[in-house]
């Protein structure tokens, strides 16, 4: 059985960034292998993310308040118009 940690120990505000914009790993301390985070959107609207595994997808009309949890890498401005929005690691 996997085990899903439950708990983050660091956060960070994300700004939805062109294609080359990352968000940073604390996976590593040179940033590479970028394990993902998952995020927290605070304000309504779709996020477009690109996956730890480079999957581009929009989550459409996320609520406010709402965890994604899935391994994200990179927030997309072109389809993000949510807002307040952090990153979990």
């Amino acid at each position: 059985m996997a085990y899903q940690r439950l708990q983050v120990g660091r956060a960070a505000a994300v700004t939805p960034g062109a294609t080359t914009a990352t968000i940073p790993s604390i996976s590593t301390a040179d940033g590479s292998g970028n394990n993902g985070c998952v995020l927290y959107v605070g304000g309504a609207g779709d996020v477009q993310v690109i996956t730890v595994g480079g999957d581009d997808v929009i989550f459409i009309g996320v609520n406010a308040g709402t965890f994604l949890p899935v391994l994200v890498k990179q927030v997309v401005a072109a389809g993000t118009d949510a807002t307040d929005i952090l990153a979990l690691w």
